[in-house]
């Protein structure tokens, strides 16, 4: 486990979730992206975001990360409001994006440097060191970002969101670009944060891997929830589902037969 995930997520509201979305809509003019969506996210839970493309998966991750303003309703994180109180909100939150924009010219040291700053950290250096040798970017310390491969761009996004040790991670197709010992190391880290208190929320169309990772799912369609629970609970609401069916199978039974959203 590296450093930061062994410290827990210190500085988190014990009362109050990690993440929280109560009666979330968005619309652009006359086009509504996300309908009356929510959730919670509690600590350690690993919720699965899927849906089709179009679902309002990415609507939803960017608003709940203040880069866009809901139209309606409320995104708290370890209770703050995103729009209320945004900088309180963002201390607590990690997001990797499906394709993160670094900083060209800054090498990738420099990029855990400036995330310290940013985040006013103390005594950081040690875990970004720990963090560098688990993604195996102890080499490329020095490198500038414009020279990096995709998959060495992504891990240095994904050290900067750890630095800091969030309450909640938001990760938008994250093995996107990565090898396999990446994705091994990923998986590894995201199972170590939940278990130390981190909430995650993953938005994948890697069906096996949000199998393989998450407690709950959230399923998206035409932006609005078909489903919200447990994995095992899944299987119940879509009663035409073989109990022992895959996540593709409930997937498909779910987003081309919708059953009535359970929130």
């Amino acid at each position: 486990m590296d450093s930061a995930a062994a410290q827990g997520s210190t500085g988190q509201s014990e009362s109050a979730p990690p993440l929280q979305v109560i009666d979330y809509h968005k619309a652009y003019q006359d086009m509504v992206a996300v309908s009356g969506l929510s959730f919670v996210v509690n600590r350690g839970e690993v919720l699965g975001l899927l849906g089709p493309n179009g679902a309002g998966k990415t609507t939803t991750m960017r608003a709940m990360c203040g880069i866009i303003p809901p139209t309606h309703g409320r995104l708290l994180v370890a209770g703050h409001d995103v729009v209320v109180d945004p900088v309180a909100a963002k201390r607590k939150l990690a997001y990797i994006p499906d394709d993160p924009k670094l900083f060209d010219t800054l090498t990738v040291w420099e990029h855990l440097e400036f995330v310290a700053a940013a985040y006013r950290l103390n005594d950081w250096k040690l875990t970004a060191e720990d963090l560098l040798a688990r993604f195996e970017l102890t080499p490329k310390r020095g490198t500038a970002a414009q020279e990096l491969s995709r998959g060495m761009r992504q891990k240095v996004a994904i050290c900067c969101a750890y630095l800091h040790n969030p309450a909640a991670v938001l990760f938008d197709e994250p093995m996107t670009g990565l090898d396999p010992r990446g994705i091994r190391t990923l998986k590894d880290t995201i199972r170590e944060r939940a278990a130390a208190g981190a909430a995650i929320l993953i938005s994948s169309h890697l069906l096996a891997l949000v199998e393989d990772l998450c407690s709950h799912l959230l399923i998206l369609h035409l932006g609005k929830s078909l489903f919200f629970g447990r994995i095992e609970e899944a299987r119940s609401a879509f009663a035409s589902v073989d109990r022992d069916a895959s996540l593709e199978d409930l997937f498909f039974r779910a987003t081309e037969t919708p059953a009535p959203a359970r929130l």
